[in-house]
């Protein structure tokens, strides 16, 4: 029997051509009528069984969107995931108990949501759901944003017929569910929506703190700029930086919504003098934030701006530690998003605190850093007098960051009979370091106007800085030069390198004591005779010691195969060489001071 419609049509149009064949016979008989009278009962059965077909489908489609509806609406957790454990399906439950749209879920594998000392167990019981078990059941923990739910977790195989892909539902059964009980008619139980903004704020002021604390926010415009940029990403369309500098209140940073071409608005508010800002006026006075939810006066940032900005609410909060007031940090919603709040005022003026805080420390370190230039300017020459019969080049790096702040320095002054020079550096930072080292290289100089050693100038020099009781020790290398006699003492400095005009490369012995580690600490000394060609080189620890990328050191070997490459080349070539070499390992983050000197017999 045909059940198929199609071929059923297909039957009948070949009988209706069979019954036409007979017609033009000449006899075509009673058969004929009859064969027509079977046509027409077909007919009437096709159109029937056509009617029929199209109540069956219409019902399907009803029953599919009512299980669809039946599925949001459950009032337990359901995910139905694929074979591999990759979400496919959430209801309005499970977007409830795990505090995310359906929109974030789906694709994500589900092992994730799952404790980790659960995965493992998890994984088994969905294989062997797979494998034939009708169902499994285990207990676990559910953990995302924020939030941990002990569940009893049933895992069941789906079998969709007609559809050859296997599925995987997930009852996700809460047992630790407790809600706070109203004590009175009028306490309400507060929702999740007002635990997960809160969880959001919290956040919020977690990562701002981490950005003031990151070492690249230790410049002021730095921290201004990267701090308004993260709150106009995830709390406001608009923010703007108030702050004062040299007595006067300046606009420091303006960050539009990053969604809008606001280029030329932009440039109007930062144009804008703040004092004349009301809003900004306002804080500065009362040294407390205020928010507006709703705008009523859409002159508060000046004639008109909030208007054309399309602004819903503002909120504006002092940037300072309450006792100082920095600025004032303002933030504008526009009109189609959820007003600001007093959660939200609380949770700003805790950012501005922080914000003033950083800054002020900020303010310290430069203060700081300046004097500590100051000083390092004072043990550095401006330039290297002219030794007879030799070649001089050097060069300083201070670095980057924080760290740049140190006491490495170098020097060439005449001595008795002759010229000194000396290389070294304070095991310490900041502008203690600078002023340890300044005394350290005012001291050579007067003491070596009457030693002719290096050892012993160097042995004085330390006694006195054991005396001041700095607690900074400081590696040095010192040489007098006497024709062509170079006499070396070293107070636990790098060995000095000696460069020959053949390419090789030796290294005189360095070592002894630390200044300023212990009284009447010997200095080791050497001497060494240059001849034409030769070339002395001192460097400080900044270079040999310094890290690249991946952790490894720089060290002598690789200044030995740098030096072999510039045999014959004059003083200021060798440094260079250096210098790219160092930049190059280092991968142009130099955050080490580096110091350099070298000096060539040139006959």
């Amino acid at each position: 029997m045909l059940t198929n419609l199609p071929e059923l049509e297909r039957e009948l149009s070949g009988m209706a051509a069979r019954i036409a064949a007979l017609r033009e016979t000449s006899a075509p008989g009673p058969a004929l009528d009859e064969l027509e009278a079977a046509e027409e009962l077909l007919r009437s059965a096709l159109a029937e069984l056509g009617r029929s077909r199209r109540r069956r489908e219409g019902g399907n489609q009803r029953e599919h969107k009512l299980l669809r509806q039946t599925f949001r609406a459950l009032p337990v957790p359901v995910i139905v995931m694929d074979t591999g454990g990759v979400v496919r399906r959430i209801n309005n439950e499970t977007a409830r108990l795990l505090g995310s749209p359906a929109g974030y879920l789906l694709g994500r594998p589900f092992p994730l949501l799952v404790d980790v000392s659960s995965r493992a167990a998890f994984r088994s019981h969905l294989t062997a759901v797979l494998h034939g078990e009708e169902s499994a059941t285990f207990e676990t923990r559910l953990a995302h944003q924020g939030r941990t739910h002990t569940v009893r977790l049933v895992l069941s195989r789906l079998r969709m017929p007609g559809d050859p892909r296997e599925m995987v539902a997930a009852v996700a059964l809460p047992t630790d569910v407790r809600l706070p009980e109203a004590s009175g008619p009028d306490e309400r139980v507060p929702d999740d929506s007002a635990t997960m903004a809160a969880a959001r704020r919290h956040d919020l002021l977690a990562r701002l703190t981490r950005l003031l604390l990151d070492e690249e926010s230790l410049r002021e415009p730095v921290a201004l700029i990267r701090a308004a940029r993260l709150l106009g990403a995830e709390t406001a369309d608009w923010v703007i930086a108030d702050v004062f500098r040299d007595g006067s209140l300046h606009r420091a940073a303006v960050v539009p919504p990053a969604s809008e071409p606001v280029t030329r608005l932009q440039r109007a508010v930062e144009a804008l003098d703040p004092a004349g800002a009301p809003v900004v006026g306002q804080v500065l006075e009362t040294g407390s934030g205020t928010v507006h939810e709703m705008l009523a006066d859409d002159g508060l940032l000046g004639p008109g701006v909030l208007d054309e900005m399309r602004a819903g609410s503002l909120l504006a909060v002092p940037i300072g530690t309450g006792r100082e007031v920095l600025g004032v940090l303002t933030l504008v919603r526009l009109r189609d998003r959820v007003p600001f709040g007093l959660a939200d005022l609380g949770m700003l003026e805790e950012a501005g605190a922080q914000l003033g805080l950083a800054m002020r420390a900020q303010r310290g370190f430069q203060r700081r850093s300046e004097a500590a230039e100051t000083l390092q300017t004072g043990v550095l020459p401006r330039t290297l007098p002219d030794i007879p019969g030799f070649e001089t080049a050097a060069v300083y790096h201070p670095g980057s960051g924080p760290r740049a702040i140190g006491g490495e320095f170098y020097d060439v002054f005449p001595v008795r009979d002759g010229w000194g020079f000396v290389i070294g550096g304070a095991a310490g930072r900041g502008e203690e370091a600078a002023s340890v080292t300044a005394m350290v290289r005012g001291g050579l100089r007067v003491v070596s106007v009457r030693e002719d050693d290096p050892g012993e100038a160097l042995r004085k020099v330390n006694d006195a800085l054991v005396v001041q009781n700095t607690g900074l020790f400081v590696m040095a290398a010192v040489g007098f030069v006497r024709g062509r006699r170079v006499r070396l003492a070293s107070a636990g400095h790098h060995p000095a390198a000696l460069l020959l005009p053949d390419g090789g490369v030796r290294f005189a012995e360095g070592g002894g004591v630390p200044l300023g580690f212990e009284e009447g600490a010997v200095p080791a000394t050497e001497e060494l005779t240059l001849a034409a060609g030769e070339t002395l080189l001192l460097y400080s620890d900044g270079l040999v010691g310094s890290r690249g990328p991946g952790g490894e050191s720089y060290g002598e070997v690789r200044l030995t195969e740098v030096l072999a490459r510039c045999a014959g080349q004059p003083p200021g070539i060798v440094v260079k060489a250096i210098e790219e070499d160092h930049r190059e390992f280092s991968g142009d983050r130099v955050l080490d001071e580096m110091t350099v000197l070298t000096l060539r017999r040139s006959r």
